[in-house]
């Protein structure tokens, strides 16, 4: 089994990890990246090809897997060099998705989009699939993935995704308001004890990660957050979504942070 990935962040870095550890063959391009990117792929097992049109030949899947601005882009420029199934991965909205497996000429492409935390939960994390192919896709179960197969048509795994983030970047996008007002009171970590008496388990942890998180990955949240606004108003209007969007976008113009900081209060600092 040959596994190529377009994009080599961290959703594909963390899924090729334990795809080579379950004997599986990784491709992937990381021309025009950093050194530490190429150094991560070495580190892992990854075979490096020269272009994206070499990973998509060598493949007998190829997992889009970019930046959701690049998704459309990528398809395109691999449309004639796949020659396996296409599977993309981009937190996108239906139509993106659409828009972007429109480009593979042989039409074996799978809507897929992550449910659950890649960090946490490595190659384990839920992946909703959906489309022609996404059966076939799901054989990669065996190669200890964990695929759920939720319909035939594409743009309905990557529905689930927008409707999961309006609640998961929503929810983050709160939790940073009401702790970066209450540390600039002196009172954030009463705010924190009287929230873990009424809130679930671990929401001290589940709390800090969504701080640091939206904040080092606020301009890709921002982006993604574009995408599912495209999404809802073909349904609604998106009131409380578009607040979270423009937290997201206004999160990345006043912070860049080039690694995690281990304690959220110094990101708060950051905004003062």
């Amino acid at each position: 089994m040959k596994i190529g990935f377009l994009g080599f962040g961290e959703v594909a870095s963390n899924l090729s990890r334990g795809l080579v550890d379950h004997e599986v063959d990784v491709y992937t391009c990381v021309e025009g990246r950093s050194s530490r990117t190429r150094e991560n792929a070495e580190k892992i097992g990854v075979n490096l090809c020269s272009t994206n049109m070499e990973v998509a030949e060598i493949s007998d899947i190829t997992i889009s897997a970019v930046v959701p601005s690049r998704a459309v882009e990528v398809a395109e420029e691999v449309s004639n060099h796949c020659r396996g199934i296409y599977v993309d991965m981009n937190n996108v909205s239906p139509e993106t998705v659409k828009q972007a497996l429109g480009f593979i000429k042989k039409g074996r492409v799978v809507d897929a989009s992550l449910m659950g935390s890649i960090i946490k939960n490595g190659l384990n994390v839920p992946i909703a699939a959906s489309g022609p192919c996404a059966g076939e896709f799901a054989e990669l179960n065996h190669y200890g993935m964990n695929i759920d197969v939720v319909g035939t048509d594409t743009g309905q795994a990557s529905a689930l995704k927008m409707l999961r983030s309006i609640y998961t970047k929503g929810v983050s996008a709160l939790i940073f308001e009401a702790f970066s007002t209450a540390h600039k009171m002196g009172v954030d970590e009463e705010l924190m004890k009287y929230l873990q008496k009424t809130e679930c388990p671990g929401f001290k942890d589940a709390a800090v990660s969504r701080i640091i998180n939206s904040t080092y990955h606020a301009q890709r949240k921002s982006d993604e957050m574009e995408e599912v606004l495209q999404f809802l108003r073909e349904y609604t209007e998106p009131v409380m979504t578009h607040a979270t969007s423009a937290f997201f976008k206004m999160i990345s113009k006043k912070i860049d942070l080039t690694e995690k900081p281990e304690d959220y209060r110094d990101i708060f600092q950051e905004l003062k």
